[in-house]
């Protein structure tokens, strides 16, 4: 039998504009309903009839403006705004289902470590041991602006902050003792002081002093999903992420970024096996191979119709305005950014015309087909990789695009024995470990 991979979804673009650009494609007709969570709340039940392992609500704090200096691209085809806070959608998601993880962004550049760490505690009570949380730097400097900063920090010192904000949220969640809470009506005692610790935290960015002011959540240390791309990102991930978001363009970096992620874990003493790395795939399932084929062709079509929209994407990511280049020109080669540098470094020497194509396509792996066909490529694609899943991306989230993935992808998936078929465990870490 094949080694079984993790799957999940990635909820991009954060649940308002995702929702509204979606309605303003044409797969749905109540455009006003944009900011509700309905079409979020079918997905989550479709992933959990599926055994997801988790979706992942992606998430900025401010309307950007770096493409021609102003937010007027941005804001006519909700590219990075709006957003509704990660968090509130949350509540709904868990009501809706009973073994899914939820993995709201809280950014370390955006919340103090113990605001952080206490949200993430009480959502992990309420949804009984199902949170992850999505820990990122933030990269734009508009959201430092919106926070009473000119700039963020330099990229490789935001990791910095990260590892020590890292450590003091683990802290705190770890400041009270599994057996902390009595709950004796005799005594009476609602817990045992002696077993509840202030961390008294002083570093070089943090001053914390705790304890937190909640016990333990169901699985203690919540498990942190991480995306870093860069040397630092992935020394970051490899040190703190239970499960780490990356690119699937090309099965030989996909390789080699697991190969140095694993590495990096098992020199610091880290079993390698505990961090799962899913990599971004874009399905386009149909009945037939030409169908699936036509429907990629068109929606491809459909993002090049809007350059503009693609540019602004990549100047939000990097923080360079792609205004300024001629389409057809190569970008320079001595590009700096503070922002997002994987992606920076990939188009680097490229003509821009070039890049924003493959921008638009994502720059996947082809995963177009029958049911039967993607599960093949997908099946290949972990076996050549080594693991550990999939994360679900740039599939148009409409509700004939979810039961495609989730009633007829997945389907095919457990027959072949590449994925789960039933969840096995009550909390998120648990399921993460499973295989």
């Amino acid at each position: 039998m094949p080694k079984p991979f993790h799957l999940a979804w990635f909820l991009g673009q954060s649940f308002a504009s995702k929702n509204w650009r979606s309605m303003w494609a044409g797969s749905a007709s109540d455009v006003q309903r944009w900011m509700m969570p309905d079409l979020f709340i079918d997905l989550a039940k479709g992933m959990e009839r599926a055994c997801f392992d988790y979706m992942i609500i992606e998430d900025s704090s401010n309307v950007p403006y770096t493409y021609k200096g102003n937010h007027d691209t941005y804001l006519q085809y909700a590219q990075g705004s709006p957003k509704l806070d990660p968090p509130v959608l949350v509540p709904y998601l868990a009501q809706a289902t009973t073994h899914l993880g939820i993995v709201p962004t809280l950014s370390i550049s955006e919340y103090p470590p113990y605001l952080a760490a206490r949200l993430i505690n009480s959502l992990d009570h309420v949804t009984e041991g199902r949170i992850g949380w999505n820990c990122v730097t933030g990269s734009n400097d508009g959201t430092a602006q919106n926070y009473g900063h000119e700039k963020h920090r330099p990229h490789d010192e935001r990791y910095e902050v990260a590892d020590e904000f890292a450590d003091v949220v683990t802290k705190l969640w770890e400041a009270w003792d599994e057996d902390a809470v009595v709950l004796d009506r005799e005594t009476p005692m609602f817990a045992d002081g002696k077993k509840v610790r202030p961390i008294h935290h002083e570093g070089k960015y943090f001053k914390v002093r705790g304890p937190i002011n909640a016990p333990r959540s169901p699985q203690g240390r919540v498990p942190i999903v991480q995306a870093g791309g860069s040397a630092a990102g992935k020394k970051f991930a490899s040190k703190w992420a239970d499960t780490i978001i990356t690119e699937g363009a090309n099965i030989q970096k996909m390789k080699a970024y697991r190969e140095e992620v694993r590495a990096n874990a098992a020199a610091i003493g880290r079993n390698p096996d505990d961090i799962k790395l899913l990599f971004l795939c874009s399905p386009i399932v149909d009945t037939t191979m030409e169908a699936a084929r036509e429907r990629r062709r068109l929606q491809q079509e459909d993002s090049l119709k809007y350059v503009d929209m693609q540019l602004a994407g990549m100047s939000r990511l990097t923080g360079i305005d792609f205004s300024k280049f001629d389409l057809d020109e190569n970008l320079p080669m001595d590009l700096k950014t503070n922002g997002h540098q994987s992606s920076l470094a990939r188009w680097l020497g490229k003509p821009l015309r070039e890049i924003v194509r493959g921008y638009a396509a994502k720059g996947s792996l082809d995963y177009t087909g029958t049911p039967e066909h993607v599960a093949g490529v997908m099946r290949e694609v972990m076996e050549e990789v080594g693991g550990d899943g999939f994360l679900i991306s740039d599939t148009p989230i409409d509700r004939r695009g979810v039961m495609e993935v989730c009633d007829g992808l997945v389907p095919e998936l457990q027959r072949q024995g590449l994925t789960r078929k039933a969840y096995a465990h009550k909390h998120l870490r648990d399921n993460l470990l499973e295989f």
